[in-house]
């Protein structure tokens, strides 16, 4: 590694002087984050704003910061014990914007799960109410192996079940599943989930759906009887929005929030505020503290810190912002503790309320020792100490269907026979233009999607853009549903034959093998995948790649042009052209724009899908995308397993990888050059000094934050182009979060001022300006403005023209983008890169955010670092933020019933 310097008036390395502090701070709290990992949450309105790159931008710029992970008003008692068991078991933490890189710190990995009565890990939802010093002695219990997570429950519950109240019942392994009530179905996310067994000793509770706040529920049931109504809960409602706006007014919120009070409540938004000002917790970018100054406007006396609908409305509240920070669930004394800091004055009360109505569901998963064995079906009458679970319903359904659609297409997959039957004839090679070998076997009894892809519901928006969701175009009736096909184990081994290399080949051979398998390798590495597709292709399958960005989609592209020419020989060998049709964005084929469709019942028509990039991948787009493919066809989860994790909420790729469920193929070709060799070494814990002639590695010190700005603006507007040739235009700024002094907001501020200069006339942008696009949350692309009109402004991203309407015109959709965070340049590259690492983002540095941020560059890297020994102390000791999850522990189980059931067969 190289400190020699690109100016000419760059400081001699010297040790980082006084910091300049961070433009925001928060201190450690709850498990919250403020936005998502990816930072494209919203901005709203009013003070200043922050956010590490794991928690950026998902709350207003005036909500005591935009990504701290607790605000100013949540100090106090941060340091209790309170605190400390959350910061334990999984909470957020942040010291400002740049605090850290991310703002997901994590509980201990999910262990190894028991099986649980009511499906899956779940304990009973609904039941009988227990008295709060009863509900801590039974979780206790739980979690100490003393007692089942069934036991939490004697009889039937008063209230009504939920809408996760039944969610734990789970498709049989061995086969594919009959079609169950609120099964979710191909071709779309996961739906309202199944009836779960009854409990033994207690009555099955009503499959009831909870109201959605500002449905014909009007949202959670408000308390029996209060106290005589505060005035302003009492005027006349006008109607629509103005009725939204009415009510905010008097709570003293800015009508600013209307619309996405609107949006997030519903037509009955304006009435679920009266009967329950702390609804408006629920709107992104409300802190718990402005919720609470709403609900004292408008209910004067009568509010205080003991009221239940506050009690409920921090529960959905904290949990959501554990899944903005990657959590599918949380553990029980987590969550107890946060609500003590909030001064809920009895959480446990307050979880057996939200476990009562089911608002929040209940799992147990068996607490792993080292070198203990994994769990198997026999273990049921066997004492093991457990942890209790608590998280939405929306996570559990997306991460039990990810499970059981994986567990589906390994128990749906035939091997190929080692030769083709005699009596069949080559079927047409379908829509791709290939021709290949026939299929050998033929779709289950129940394998064909049950729905069309459009039924998918509106408001998911974890695989859509701003312009589209999957229409009806992208269900066919001229793409017949047909078996998946299945070439012999002889032409696959000859396919393996003619692979470019050993890692490609031995990927080839698993993939022939297997209906579902891991890869993991880095950016040389996907030249592997692209082999495997080209190889498919040439063999008759439909195949193709996704990838998470239009960048990795033309990277993809490129190898997919090269790997063809083995295959050139094959009498089946696709058509000219067919590389580029075969990579896709991963959101593009999800609604419909690119790949090959899907067929009449609503499945991808595909045989073939390999997932690059798959680190990136959260649960609720997996589990449409797992949903969407067929019964025996083949998924292929490849990427690298060291870069940061999904902006949503999960770690799918790492629980895969860890659950062992499938076959795995890791590639030995390396990255080659300064940067992958310097890139490779972080991978692995060490932070090398690597040999540069060419100054392809660079290092920066600067004192404080104010000197980091200046010597990047100097790097990427002068030094870069001048001494290695590549132009501002190709280079990318990679910093920690969006806030602090030398956060995203004001490094784009001074490269705009030398680079583009202007007044912003356009919603604050100006032709020529750089901007960050974020079309859907987790999902970020640059791009440059070309214009603005009455339609909105346009964009130029990868070539391709984007219109954002004038009214997403805002922090949460478009911004600057000279500079990013590591998540939203996660799965793109760049010919040069600028990594800032200032002295205050020391506290939140892991080796996962270096080694996202230094491997985003091709040619070139400069680090512009204060952070001294904090750099080589992450990359040697931080390998990232935990995050908790149950999907390991949900494929393990289906590993163990699939290997029970074999043995008993």
């Amino acid at each position: 590694m190289s400190t020699d310097r690109l100016s000419e008036d760059a400081p001699e390395p010297t040790a980082p002087g006084p910091e300049t502090a961070p433009e925001e701070t928060a201190t450690t709290a709850a498990p919250e984050a403020a936005g998502r990992e990816d930072g494209t949450g919203g901005d709203t309105s009013g003070g200043t704003g922050g956010g590490t790159d794991g928690g950026t931008d998902g709350v207003s710029e005036g909500s005591a910061g935009a990504g701290d992970a607790a605000g100013a008003g949540d100090a106090a008692g941060a340091g209790d014990a309170a605190a400390e068991s959350v910061a334990a078991a999984g909470d957020v933490t942040a010291a400002g914007d740049a605090g850290g890189p991310e703002g997901a710190a994590g509980g201990p990995e999910a262990g190894a799960g028991a099986p649980a009565a009511a499906g899956g890990g779940r304990a009973a939802e609904g039941g009988g109410k227990l008295s709060a010093a009863a509900l801590a002695a039974a979780v206790r219990a739980v979690e100490s192996g003393e007692r089942s997570a069934d036991s939490f429950f004697t009889e039937r519950s008063p209230r009504s079940g939920g809408a996760g109240a039944a969610a734990g019942a789970r498709r049989p392994q061995g086969g594919v599943p009959a079609p169950a009530t609120g099964t979710p179905e191909r071709g779309g996310p996961a739906g309202a989930p199944p009836q779960a067994p009854a409990v033994p000793g207690q009555e099955s509770a009503p499959d009831h759906t909870r109201p959605a706040p500002g449905g014909d529920g009007g949202g959670r049931p408000a308390p029996a009887a209060h106290t005589t109504p505060h005035p302003a809960t009492t005027a006349d409602l006008a109607p629509g929005l103005d009725g939204v706006r009415q009510v905010l007014t008097a709570g003293g919120a800015p009508e600013a929030l209307a619309e996405k009070t609107a949006e997030t409540l519903g037509e009955r938004a304006a009435e679920a505020l009266r009967e329950d000002p702390w609804q408006l917790l629920s709107v992104p970018g409300v802190r718990p503290e402005q919720a609470d100054g709403f609900a004292r406007a408008l209910l004067g006396p009568a509010c205080g810190p003991d009221d239940d609908r506050r009690a409920q409305a921090l529960v959905g509240w904290l949990l959501e912002q554990a899944a903005l920070a990657g959590h599918s669930a949380l553990e029980a004394p987590a969550l107890r503790a946060a609500l003590a800091q909030r001064s809920v004055p009895d959480p446990d009360e307050a979880l057996q309320t939200a476990i009562a109505e089911g608002a929040v569901l209940v799992f147990q998963d068996a607490v792993e020792t080292p070198g203990g064995a994994r769990p198997s079906v026999g273990d049921e009458d066997e004492e093991q100490p457990v942890r209790v679970l608590l998280g939405l319903d929306r996570f559990a359904m997306a991460e039990e269907s990810v499970a059981d659609g994986l567990a589906r297409l390994l128990n749906t997959f035939e091997e190929p026979a080692d030769e083709q039957p005699a009596d069949e004839e080559p079927a047409d090679a379908g829509p791709t233009g290939a021709g290949g070998e026939p299929a050998t076997s033929s779709a289950p009894e129940h394998g064909g999607p049950s729905e069309p892809a459009d039924g998918a519901p509106e408001d998911d928006t974890s695989a859509r853009d701003d312009t589209s969701v999957r229409d009806d175009t992208s269900v066919r009736d001229d793409i017949p549903v047909r078996a998946v096909r299945q070439p012999s184990a002889t032409a696959w081994e000859a396919a393996a034959a003619a692979a470019p290399s050993p890692s490609a080949a031995g990927l080839i051979r698993a993939a022939a093998r297997s209906g579902l398998v891991a890869h993991t390798g880095a950016e040389a590495a996907r030249a592997e995948p692209a082999a495997l597709i080209a190889a498919a292709r040439a063999l008759g399958l439909r195949a193709c790649g996704a990838t998470h960005t239009p960048d990795g989609r033309a990277r993809l592209a490129r190898h997919l042009a090269e790997a063809a020419d083995p295959y050139t020989g094959l009498a089946a060998a696709p058509a000219p052209g067919a590389a580029a049709e075969a990579a896709v964005t991963l959101s593009g084929l999800l609604a419909g724009r690119e790949g090959p469709g899907r067929d009449a019942d609503g499945a991808l028509a595909l045989d073939l899908l390999v997932v690059l990039d798959a680190p990136q991948l959260d649960l609720e787009t997996a589990a449409l995308l797992v949903e969407s493919l067929t019964d025996g066809a083949r998924l292929v989860l490849s990427g690298d397993p060291g870069v940061l994790w999904s902006a949503g909420p999960g770690r799918l790729f790492a629980d895969v990888l860890a659950a062992r469920c499938c076959p795995q193929v890791a590639s030995r070709t390396p990255d080659f050059g300064p940067v992958g060799e310097l890139v490779s070494g972080i991978g692995i814990g060490e932070l090398n000094q690597v040999e540069a002639p060419g100054k392809e590695v660079v290092i920066i010190p600067a004192r404080d934050a104010g000197e980091a700005v200046h010597r990047t603006v100097q790097l990427v507007a002068d030094s870069v182009p001048r001494a290695i040739g590549v132009p501002a235009e190709q280079t990318q700024v990679v910093t920690v979060g969006h806030g602090g002094a030398a956060g995203t907001r004001a490094l784009n501020a001074a490269l705009k001022e030398r680079l583009n200069p202007g007044p912003g006339r356009f919603g604050g942008f100006d032709p020529g300006d750089r901007v960050a696009y974020s079309p859907a949350p987790g999902r970020t692309v640059t791009g440059t403005v070309t214009g603005a009109d009455a339609a909105g402004l346009h964009l130029d991203c990868a070539g391709s023209p984007v219109v954002v309407p004038r009214e997403r015109v805002g922090p949460d959709t478009v911004r600057h983008g000279w500079a990013v965070t590591a998540h939203q340049a996660a799965g793109a590259r760049w010919p040069a890169v600028v990594a800032v690492l200032p002295g205050d983002a020391a506290k939140g540095l892991t080796r996962s955010w270096v080694y996202t941020a230094f491997g985003r560059a091709e040619r070139h890297l400069s680090v512009v670092q204060g952070v001294d020994q904090a750099l080589p102390r992450a990359v040697a000791e931080i390998p990232a933020k935990e995050r908790t999850t149950r999907l390991r522990t949900l494929l393990q189980l289906h590993t163990a019933q699939a290997t029970a059931d074999a043995s008993a067969g």
